[in-house]
């Protein structure tokens, strides 16, 4: 019985959290950056609020390969003259970004579809602008 009312407190909490989360999101700067990121699969409200919180701007960051090695997602090296091996990642960087990011990528194990309140946050945002004739790819 105080398992059951322990769980039943503590989803409450959870519950009061995210609603004071949202609250505060509404007036946060940040907001459209937020939303930009929840109409990807897998990323709601408090992965995306996360990710904008411990990554700031992601401007900063020049290329995909700095974002990657500021999050420990690049691989180990183990270098001796031409023999070139390449282990885990580093998981050096910002862990909290780091874990709620590979959480939110576990849902790309699934086959791709596109839920009813995926679709509505990609309808509310606007779509992108045209990249710059002058942007680099980033691949």
């Amino acid at each position: 019985m105080e398992y059951r009312q322990a769980v039943s407190e503590a989803q409450a909490r959870v519950q009061r959290l995210s609603e004071a989360l949202a609250q505060e999101l509404q007036l946060w700067r940040m907001r459209p950056l937020v939303q930009a990121l929840m109409s990807l699969r897998g990323v709601d409200q408090l992965v995306a609020t996360t990710l904008v919180a411990e990554l700031g701007d992601f401007r900063r960051f020049a290329h995909p390969r700095q974002l990657m090695g500021y999050l420990g997602l690049v691989p180990s090296e183990h270098t001796s003259g031409e023999r070139r091996r390449l282990g885990a990642i580093t998981k050096t960087g910002n862990t909290h970004a780091r874990r709620v990011l590979i959480e939110a990528a576990w849902n790309y194990r699934f086959p791709a579809r596109i839920t009813h309140s995926l679709q509505k946050r990609q309808d509310s945002n606007p779509l992108p602008s045209a990249p710059s004739p002058g942007a680099r790819n980033c691949a």
